[in-house]
């Protein structure tokens, strides 16, 4: 157990010095424990065939995506802990289109909420289209509420971006920002950082008391929200920028999600 602590160490070593996020490291981490686990049992050895038969063995257990994520914790540790270059496939993704909520179950959802709090919580989530993540670690230096800008700060991938702070809640989070102590603006009944256990359970809360009958998380309302723009209108590219997506094929999922815009097509049919 020892060896594989030292081990772990040299890996948790090689993600910090290439600045990889605590998340990631955390995940890699864990992802390769996982594997040195499997792997002490038996004589299976630390080589290609081991891991290849550990992946065969998730892919009857875990979803692709988890598993691809399994397969790239795996890699950078042989790569750069091992010394041992490694030339895995990735398994195919599934490719569910995420579920959103229409206009008027986000305001239900809004309307069912009456702490204070989590009212506002749940209007930045959808009115930014923020990750949970990115909601946790503002502080209220990120609003610029003379521009209507929330500076969102190394963001996934370590980028930056700037949204806009809608119109209607301008005044409301300045009213707030106003009354919170200390810089960071979300803050559990202790004064800490809220988990993002909390705020599953605030939005889960809310959607069960608006009946809504969908699965809601907090990442539903941020597929809500880029929905909503692509049906007023809004560019594809410009959504890519307010979601801080790296890849325009991220954002491209949203063009299969919105129901209306495939409510106005015309089919040929109608046109004889």
């Amino acid at each position: 157990m020892q060896d594989t602590q030292e081990i772990l160490g040299k890996l948790r070593r090689e993600l910090e010095i290439r600045n990889f996020s605590r998340r990631t490291v955390k995940a890699y981490v864990y992802f390769v424990e996982r594997f040195l686990v499997w792997a002490g049992t038996g004589s299976r050895g630390l080589n290609e065939d081991s891991v290849k038969d550990y992946i065969q063995m998730l892919i009857g257990k875990q979803n692709p995506s988890t598993v691809s994520s399994n397969i790239s914790a795996i890699e950078f540790f042989f790569g750069n802990v091992l010394g041992q270059k490694m030339g895995l496939s990735h398994p195919k993704r599934n490719k569910p289109i995420p579920e959103v909520l229409t206009t008027e179950e986000v305001k239900k959802l809004i309307e069912a909420t009456f702490n204070v709090k989590h009212r506002l919580i749940i209007k930045l989530l959808y009115g930014c289209g923020l990750r949970v993540s990115e909601l946790l670690s503002l502080r209220k230096s990120n609003f610029d509420f003379s521009e209507g800008l929330l500076h969102v700060r190394l963001s996934k991938g370590r980028k930056d971006r700037f949204v806009k702070i809608p119109d209607t809640l301008k005044r409301e989070l300045e009213g707030y920002s106003s009354l919170n102590e200390g810089d960071l603006f979300f803050q559990s009944a202790r004064g800490g950082r809220l988990t993002t256990s909390t705020i599953q359970k605030i939005v889960k809360n809310s959607a069960k008391k608006a009946g809504i009958k969908k699965n809601v998380h907090p990442h539903t309302l941020r597929h809500s929200f880029a929905t909503h723009l692509l049906e007023q209108g809004t560019d594809l590219r410009v959504i890519q920028k307010l979601l801080g997506h790296s890849d325009i094929k991220t954002t491209q999922i949203y063009l299969q999600v919105s129901n209306r815009l495939i409510k106005n097509v015309k089919s040929p049919l109608d046109t004889l």
